[in-house]
């Protein structure tokens, strides 16, 4: 059993169990299978299940044990009966398997098992680190491609670039796989070679490239930048893993050299994390002994637990947090201990609404899984939580109102970063209003609420495909292939470097260059008229796809960062943070 987690995990939205390899179930595994279910009805059965338990187990001690025995001896029974009985084949193992999930999946949505390769996995991200290679991909229409190497990795040395497309991994054909089957495989031990095989833009032939596995970190803090003269952003958008705070602090020391005397926190899509990253985070803004969340559980937090910021000098500069409707979990711990507080400002859109605690617990087998035992409250005693008792998980997940416009268009991701949350129906603060520092008044029960309400940018199909097609003409322009800009060839990754405005240029012949590419391509099913209607959105593109092929992903992430509506909204909300925190600092009730 490991430390208390907050965690929002991809197994929890339509998981589907691996196939392994078929062996025969032992007795001792049945027993282990039936003893976990047990377990689970038992001691967590009474968060989604109260109604069904609470007759028999109320009774008393002895009336639960029977209960108990009744369940293990109808689960060895069934196994029995399908074991004699099944026309065909029969994978216990995959059986025993969709059992527990099943059983976890009638508690609550966070609940879940996890196989050994999904379990191996959940450890590696919480250590922050993993065996691969280090390279961004994303995904287009006809395959998986490298969207850019990490610096100091393997494969930075050997020289993958942006837009190999990975056509082979180990001699097997990735041409049809998704880029979580390209991850899976090109995972593996460390010190072992993984052989790839891509298609480069400008090479007749296709390269290969034999890497051996290192240990790639995984950062949790993705961007961090001076996007403003004396204003800091901060993308902490992977999760709260072991390494956050660490690296928040680092980050922000880092800023200050450079100037930074305001900040923007940024934790859309993040997805949440280790319980103790979100105190050590929120600890850094707050002012020794303030309360940043409360804990009650069943067992160990039947008493509520508080957990107080440990700063011991915490910053004092104006902040705003940026949260979206993928904002989950221990990040929404900080949004709302800063919130509470009147520490800083909340832009963007409401939070997704998780207020349940998990902890992980290891079966045998290196299986595993994680247990709703506790529920957490903001500082001023707001339960986050949305309701989960009616509708199916994949409703709890996925946002169901077609009304709204479609998400912004897919950007690339870590190999092994987390999933990232579908967008989650729109719902309703049901919580009772808690007033807060300087007589702010906030409602629990749907997540955090912002301060300052932005949607992000409206995606729509032509941006989509305008999108698709600036990354297969940028795979051109950076080979050096199309006539007339061989200037754009990019011969190596110029790492940490902020580009500018004269870097890489959209000029209007660039612009016509990819009009040409577009009309000679029709499987971008576009036509010129809709790029020229969305010429600056053309052009974003563009110059976001040519820097990062130039000087790697976080540099063109800021490309689109530096005109995010959101991102824009929030430098313009820094000087009512700062006359926000003046008040909380200062006892000043606002009117």
């Amino acid at each position: 059993m490991t430390e208390t987690v907050c965690y929002i995990s991809n197994v929890e939205v339509a998981r589907q169990l691996k196939d392994y390899r078929r062996r025969a179930l032992s007795r001792k595994f049945a027993v282990t299978a039936a003893i976990v279910i047990l377990a689970a009805a038992i001691f967590g059965g009474t968060i989604g299940s109260a109604r069904r338990f609470s007759s028999l187990t109320s009774i008393g001690a002895n009336k639960s044990y029977r209960v108990a025995d009744e369940i293990e001896r109808d689960y060895n029974e069934a196994i029995a009966t399908i074991t004699s009985n099944y026309s065909g084949d029969i994978d216990h193992e995959k059986a025993t398997q969709a059992a527990i999930q099943g059983m976890l999946t009638t508690l609550d949505p966070h609940s879940a098992y996890f196989p050994y390769s999904e379990f191996k996995k959940l450890k590696e991200d919480q250590d922050s680190r993993f065996y691969g290679i280090g390279v961004t991909i994303v995904s287009h229409r006809d395959g998986v491609y490298v969207q850019s190497a990490v610096e100091g990795t393997p494969a930075a040395k050997l020289g993958l670039k942006y837009g190999d497309r990975i056509l082979e991994v180990d001699g097997k054909d990735a041409r049809e796989w998704s880029s979580e089957q390209v991850s899976k495989n090109v995972r593996g031990a460390l010190g072992q070679p993984v052989t790839l095989k891509v298609e480069r833009a400008g090479s007749e032939t296709p390269l290969y490239f034999t890497i051996v596995r290192d240990a790639v970190p995984l950062l949790t803090i993705r961007n961090a930048y001076i996007i403003r003269p004396g204003t800091g952003y901060i993308g902490l958008t992977g999760g709260f893993q072991r390494s956050s705070d660490e690296e928040l602090v680092k980050a922000m020391k880092r800023l200050e050299e450079q100037g930074m005397r305001q900040l923007v926190l940024d934790l859309r899509g993040n997805p949440g994390g280790l319980l103790d990253q979100a105190i050590d985070v929120a600890s850094e803004f707050l002012p020794r002994g303030q309360v940043i969340v409360s804990v009650k559980g069943r067992t160990e937090y039947s008493q509520p637990f508080i957990y107080k910021s440990t700063g011991s000098d915490p910053a004092t500069l104006p902040l705003v947090i940026l949260i979206n409707r993928n904002t989950a979990s221990a990040s929404e711990i900080v949004a709302g201990a800063i919130q509470d507080h009147g520490r800083g400002l909340i832009v963007g859109e409401t939070s997704f609404g998780k207020g349940l605690v998990q902890r992980i617990f290891q079966l045998p087998f290196n299986t595993g899984l994680t247990l709703t035992t506790a529920r957490y409250y903001t500082p001023y005693g707001r339960s986050l939580q949305r309701d989960y008792s009616n509708g199916s998980i994949y409703d709890y997940y996925t946002r169901q109102d077609l009304s709204e416009t479609p998400p912004p268009p897919p950007g690339p991701r870590n190999l092994e970063s987390p999933l990232s949350l579908a967008s989650p129906t729109p719902h309703p603060n049901t919580g009772r209003g808690v007033q807060t520092a300087v007589g702010r008044v906030f409602y629990g029960g749907g997540g955090i609420t912002p301060d300052i309400e932005i949607k992000e940018l409206a995606s729509t199909p032509v941006r989509l495909r305008i999108a698709e097609a600036a990354f297969h003409f940028t795979r051109q322009l950076a080979a050096g292939v199309l006539p007339g800009l061989e200037s754009y060839k990019v011969e190596k990754v110029q790492y940490g470097k902020n580009p500018k405005a004269t870097d890489f240029p959209i000029t209007d012949r660039v612009v016509e260059a990819f009009r040409n590419y577009v009309r000679t391509r029709p499987e971008n099913q576009l036509q010129i008229a809709q790029i020229d209607e969305e010429l600056e959105f053309a052009k974003l593109r563009l110059r976001q796809e040519i820097i990062t092929a130039a000087f790697s992903n976080d540099a063109g992430a800021r490309v689109l960062l530096d005109s995010d509506v959101q991102v824009l909204r929030a430098l313009e909300a820094l000087p009512d943070a700062k006359r926000l925190a003046d008040n909380a600092l200062n006892g000043v009730w606002q009117g």
